[in-house]
């Protein structure tokens, strides 16, 4: 089991839960020939509650927003854990999309989606570097901080 996805993810203390239920009529992942489409995962830990809460820019801190991102990221890979079984299928993160919940003059949303980002290297390697779109948004289910959502890349 060494050098595995999961091992290198708990030398860092990141542990995967089992990924929470869909909020609403979708589901968590669709699978696509080698491509696997996670649904936005929002920015909540293994208890269910936010990691960070409300609009970056009024209240919730780059540092807190960037947190809530990778919590969003842990999200992702357990929703991918859950569709494959084993991280080490996937052959290279393709895309992240990013929402961040800011106050209109916000401008640092990529700084944010950086959480997530170094997540998917930290976890992959170069396999996890991806293209990415970050968009402020006027709001988020629950006023979560942070979504995510991804497309991967998988054998």
């Amino acid at each position: 089991m060494a050098g595995t996805v999961e091992q290198k993810l708990a030398e860092k203390g990141i542990v995967l839960n089992e990924p929470r239920t869909p909020m609403a009529n979708y589901v968590g992942f669709v699978r696509s020939g080698n491509l696997l489409f996670v649904s936005g995962q929002v920015c909540a830990n293994a208890e269910g509650q936010l990691i960070a809460k409300g609009k970056l820019g009024a209240g919730v801190t780059i540092e807190q927003g960037y947190a809530a991102a990778q919590g969003c990221g842990v999200n992702l890979l357990a929703q991918v854990k859950a569709a494959l079984g084993d991280l080490d299928k996937v052959v290279r993160v393709v895309r992240l999309g990013g929402f961040i919940n800011s106050a209109p003059d916000f401008l640092d949303g990529p700084k944010v989606l950086n959480g997530a980002s170094d997540l998917m290297v930290t976890a992959f390697g170069d396999k996890g570097r991806h293209a990415r779109t970050t968009v402020g948004v006027a709001s988020l289910p629950a006023d979560a901080a942070v979504e995510v959502d991804a497309i991967f890349e998988v054998a």
